[in-house]
């Protein structure tokens, strides 16, 4: 258990969230060239932090804050089917977080807390402090702060510039606008935190930095030799290299207003891997026979899923893209036209998650796809679930929802240009100035042990139902 558990002062707590942080690059790769994070890791103890099934922001970032899986959160995706009909789907926006987070429990306990970035705070909520909303906020023109009031402060600490909370075009072929907007994006927001850690009261902070996710799907066939489309001395070899340089940077400036009884965190939701390809999930539905169309598209090129004529008499399985892929049954007495009885529900989804996993690589290769049941793997499953969750080649192809590539296959990105997928391993690092952990390599921990773990360090009681631990050291 950790040393300073035991003491009764409580301790504040700054947490650096940085979307999709690859573990390689920041412990091995690179860190000589991170004096920061260097000295955090030296000195505290770090290791890789497990995503949530699945590995991508949403849930997995109201997974780690709540400490409950995306099962019991009761959403798996930005999209996710509002009910068991075939058109209805919904956005994941705050509002689907029907379980508080730690920042709520603290405040709830009388802790300040500051928040920015944290994906799925749009629509805002008051919290006992401040709080910035996320990248899903549709315009900074609408309320994005609590109090209302802090977004007249930030105009001012901008000096007029408008706060970005994303960046507006990152799926593009022009990677010098692309860096220019992560660098202008990062640099607003570290100067807002600079003066939000110096300015205002808090027990609790926690921001997301979304521009270390946005140059990795960016870039990263240009840094990884591995990468299928990687060309030795192209122009941007050394671009994800020098964010994390920069990343670094801010930190420290950040660093420095912090006193001796704050503990830090820094946490990635998820990592960052090469990605192959997609494999075009209802084009093999199709060709299988699982998916039957009542007419071919009369649009050329591809087709999203949603403009498809499916005949649902005759289908009994359809598919959505994404880094992952969502495959859905059509069920007698569940879905409006429903074919498969449900008496062989669970003898055909067996069936079809074993055909799934036997999808060959282009040359006919093993690929190494895994297939989850929802039941199998979170603590209950709410709301509409996939009837299966695929990692495409253990997450190296992404899922394509879209009809009109021509094959199963395909290696262009159907929503824009996307050089990488996300890896099940995030990471984690911990410092406390009070002690010297030397170094220290924590293995099995898990996202959603976040949550008690900045709860035991600041004396607030860990709810019962909460699914994570508290890491020890």
């Amino acid at each position: 258990m950790f040393g300073f558990l035991r003491r009764k002062r409580e301790r504040k707590v700054f947490v650096i969230g940085l979307d999709c942080a690859e573990p390689s690059l920041l412990f091995n790769g690179w860190l000589n060239d991170l004096p920061h994070f260097r000295q955090l890791i030296q000195r505290g103890a770090y290791g890789k932090l497990t995503s949530s099934i699945p590995c991508i922001t949403v849930p997995a970032w109201s997974s780690m804050l709540a400490s409950k899986d995306p099962g019991t959160l009761g959403f798996y995706g930005f999209r996710n089917r509002a009910d068991y009909s075939y058109e209805n789907m919904t956005i994941a926006t705050g509002n689907a977080v029907k379980e508080r987070r730690v920042w709520e429990i603290l405040g709830d306990a009388g802790k300040q807390v500051i928040v920015v970035g944290v994906p799925q705070t749009y629509p805002v909520r008051p919290v006992n402090g401040y709080l910035i909303s996320s990248f899903l906020t549709p315009s900074t023109q609408r309320q994005y702060t609590w109090p209302n009031e802090l977004r007249y402060e930030i105009d001012r600490v901008l000096e007029g510039r408008p706060y970005d909370v994303d960046v507006p075009q990152f799926r593009t072929e022009d990677k010098d606008h692309l860096l220019k907007q992560i660098y202008e994006m990062t640099e607003k927001r570290f100067k807002v935190l600079n003066y939000l850690v110096r300015e205002k009261p808090w027990d609790f902070f926690i921001f997301v930095e979304m521009g270390v996710d946005r140059i990795h799907h960016g870039l990263w066939k240009y840094h990884d030799p591995a990468h299928p489309k990687y060309e030795p001395g192209n122009p941007y070899e050394n671009a994800i290299h020098d964010y994390y340089v920069y990343i670094d940077q801010e930190i420290g400036k950040l660093l420095e207003a912090l006193d001796d009884d704050t503990v830090v965190l820094v946490v990635s939701d998820h990592g960052a891997k090469k990605m192959d390809g997609g494999i075009c999930i209802n084009e093999w539905l199709r060709r299988e026979g699982y998916l039957v169309l009542k007419e071919e598209p009369h649009e050329p090129g591809l087709v999203p899923f949603e403009k498809l004529e499916v005949d649902w008499e005759k289908t009994r399985a359809w598919g959505a893209g994404g880094y992952y892929g969502r495959i859905f049954l059509n069920v007698q007495g569940r879905e409006p036209q429903g074919v498969i009885p449900a008496s062989q529900y669970e003898q055909f989804r067996d069936e079809l998650a074993e055909r799934i996993r036997a999808i060959p690589g282009p040359n006919g290769e093993e690929i190494g796809t895994v297939v989850y049941k929802p039941q199998e793997i979170y603590h209950t499953v709410r709301n509409v679930a996939p009837d299966l969750i695929v990692y495409f080649g253990d997450l190296h192809w992404r899922s394509v929802g879209s009809l009109g590539h021509g094959d199963i296959y395909t290696f262009e990105n159907d929503t824009g240009p996307d050089d990488a997928n996300h890896a099940q391993d995030g990471l984690f690092i911990l410092y406390d100035p009070r002690h010297n952990y030397g170094g220290r390599v924590v293995h099995g921990a898990q996202l959603m042990d976040i949550a008690p773990t900045v709860l035991k360090l600041m004396g607030v009681p860990i709810p019962a139902d909460m699914q994570g631990k508290v890491i020890e050291v």
